[in-house]
């Protein structure tokens, strides 16, 4: 699957390396623009290993290992088990977030609640996530996890805004099927469009809440 981005030799030595710290069952699982993704267990965890790609001219995995570091134990995101460098090459690995990204997920009320109090709390503490909005980084599972902060950082948030025009406000495949589900109408969404504009001028997600509470 990686073959045509990374030797296999070097491969091969990736995966030796993981194996001596106790990694098991490593098989690849994505790759994204800067980092190539592996799935394996861990002392009967699951977990990702992000490795950086060695076409990518970023560098941003110690990046996002801080930013996960900051939210460790706030159940925005799973927890940060390693970051380090093998071969010149950053790599990071985390526990697995199992779900469906909001792109593809069937969600119940609950879920939209949470990613509300969880993207409300990822402002709160100043971190932007920057890519909220394309539905492929909020995972839908028994719990909601935000995944991929490569391209996050501590900057003016609107990560709550970002996930309502995603989830409502603007047109796309997600917030057809979420108002279809919900039979939501044109006058609930003036409702939240005000309730957003006071969240932006107090930080208080309060109004938001009340009104998905009402679906």
């Amino acid at each position: 699957m990686f073959e045509h981005l990374f030797p296999k030799e070097r491969l091969e030595r990736f995966y030796v390396f993981l194996g001596e710290k106790g990694l098991e069952a490593l098989a690849p699982f994505s790759k994204g623009t800067a980092g190539l993704i592996f799935r394996g267990k861990m002392h009967e965890r699951d977990v990702i290993i992000k490795l950086a790609r060695p076409d990518s001219p970023r560098r941003n995995l110690f990046r996002e290992a801080e930013i996960i570091r900051v939210l460790e134990g706030r159940g925005i995101t799973p927890a940060l088990i390693e970051y380090g460098v093998f071969e010149g090459l950053e790599y990071m690995i985390r526990e697995f977030a199992p779900g469906e990204p909001v792109l593809y997920a069937d969600m119940e009320k609950r879920h939209l609640i949470e990613i509300v109090k969880k993207t409300a709390l990822l402002d709160a503490l100043g971190i932007d996530h920057g890519q909220i909005q394309g539905g492929k980084h909020v995972i839908i599972g028994e719990e909601v996890w935000i995944i991929d902060f490569e391209k996050a950082g501590f900057r003016k948030p609107k990560n709550l805004t970002s996930a309502l025009a995603m989830l409502f406000l603007n047109e796309n495949s997600i917030s057809r099927r979420i108002r279809t589900k919900f039979g939501i109408e044109e006058e609930f969404l003036e409702l939240l469009r005000g309730a957003a504009a006071e969240y932006k001028r107090t930080g208080d997600a309060e109004g938001i809440i009340s009104l998905l509470s009402r679906l």
